[in-house]
């Protein structure tokens, strides 16, 4: 399937890249030459492969479909360009997927042919027009999808919904580290408006979209997919504490050194604070939002992290979500055999097993929810407005 989403990509980005070398080469050799670039050579297709196997275990088999589904999994592929170059930009990020981030690229390109101010305001502005470009040519893709008519109707609100989801999660983020919001329920609204919805529940909805799935089948796998959602955005919350950057693709701390206001670290604030352990709190303040935070200093917070037991309890919080997803996931009436691969899939996003383990035998048809779960959202229905997203347990 990755496969396939790379030759899309190939063809589409080649033809957009033709385009815009004929409207200006500067503009083509800087900015979407760099956007190919970035989309073409990294990342792991996560979201593109939640798409494609949610829709094959929804039954979809058809080319018509299939093919539907490989288009708009390429143009979850540029979506996800779009944020990370916006998102290095934001938090002042070096490094991304290994390389250096694209705004830092363009400042190197050009470093010694004005200020530094100058030139570093261009890179800037160069990575905000790559992601906006990035963007335009995502919706692009799905605009030019051929789909039946209730389908085309389903994915494009979806979509809809699922970029602005990703914008106010992002604005969260960067108005908590703005303000020092750092409460727990603010923390996990963010991590579900920004990565829960996008990451995980509207690649698995749209799918089911594509598919023609009924609503009971599409309720379990978004049901699924917002708990799962919320133990990937978890996990990449340790992975930026605790995590080897040579997996990673970029420094260890980054978020703590941009001072956003993470679940992890809301957590330790708020057991510090409860058990009066001034001395955590003292390396949580001087901490958070230190742009000059030395690897000594970081070491400190990892101990704050792990001592006031945060870590450990966000590990917990990980493990109870996937089981609780899963079971969401188990109740859905799917293809045998793409259904494993995508619950395969879901356990890999959230908890770092590798996708191809064997499934776990599946739950009960019929067991009872876990009664801290998430409120389910709204079936599917073109008339009917987006359901809200709520943080999940």
């Amino acid at each position: 399937m990755s496969a396939a989403v790379a030759r899309t990509l190939d063809r589409v980005l080649a033809d957009r890249l033709a385009r815009a070398r004929a409207a200006d080469p500067l503009f083509a050799k800087d900015l979407a030459e760099r956007v190919a670039r970035f989309t073409l050579e990294g990342g792991k297709r996560t979201r593109a492969r939640l798409l494609w196997w949610s829709l094959r275990a929804c039954g979809a088999s058809d080319p018509a479909t299939t093919e539907a589904g490989v288009r708009i999994g390429a143009a979850l592929e540029l979506l996800q360009t779009c944020a990370l170059v916006h998102d290095d930009v934001m938090d002042g990020a070096v490094r991304r997927r290994g390389r250096l981030a694209l705004h830092v690229d363009v400042r190197a390109q050009y470093a010694g042919r004005a200020a530094p101010a100058r030139v570093g305001r261009l890179g800037e502005c160069a990575a905000i027009l790559a992601g906006d470009l990035a963007l335009v040519w995502a919706d692009d893709l799905v605009a030019e999808t051929p789909l039946p008519a209730w389908t085309a109707t389903a994915v494009r609100r979806l979509w809809s919904d699922m970029r602005t989801e990703m914008v106010a999660g992002q604005y969260l983020d960067v108005h908590g580290q703005a303000t020092a919001a750092r409460s727990l329920p603010r923390a996990l609204r963010a991590a579900c408006l920004k990565s829960a919805l996008y990451s995980v529940e509207r690649p698995l909805a749209l799918g089911a979209a594509l598919a023609g799935a009924d609503d009971t089948t599409l309720l379990a796998l978004c049901s699924a997919g917002r708990r799962i959602g919320m133990a990937f955005q978890l996990r990449d919350d340790l992975n930026d504490v605790f995590g080897d950057p040579l997996r990673t693709g970029k420094p260890g701390g980054g978020d703590i050194r941009e001072g956003k206001a993470t679940y992890l670290t809301a957590l330790a604030r708020a057991r510090a604070e409860a058990t009066g352990d001034h001395a955590a709190l003292a390396v949580l303040e001087r901490s958070l939002g230190n742009a000059e935070l030395t690897p000594a200093g970081l070491d400190e917070v990892r101990e704050v992290l792990v001592a006031t037991g945060a870590r450990a309890a966000v590990e917990t919080k990980i493990t109870r979500l996937v089981a609780q997803g899963l079971r969401h996931f188990d109740r859905a009436f799917l293809e045998p055999r793409s259904a494993h691969r995508l619950r395969s899939l879901l356990r890999s996003a959230a908890d770092g097993t590798p996708s191809d383990a064997p499934p776990a035998a599946p739950a009960a048809p019929n067991a009872p929810a876990p009664e801290d779960a998430a409120p389910s959202p709204a079936p599917l229905r073109p008339p009917a407005p987006a359901p809200t997203p709520g943080p999940a347990p």
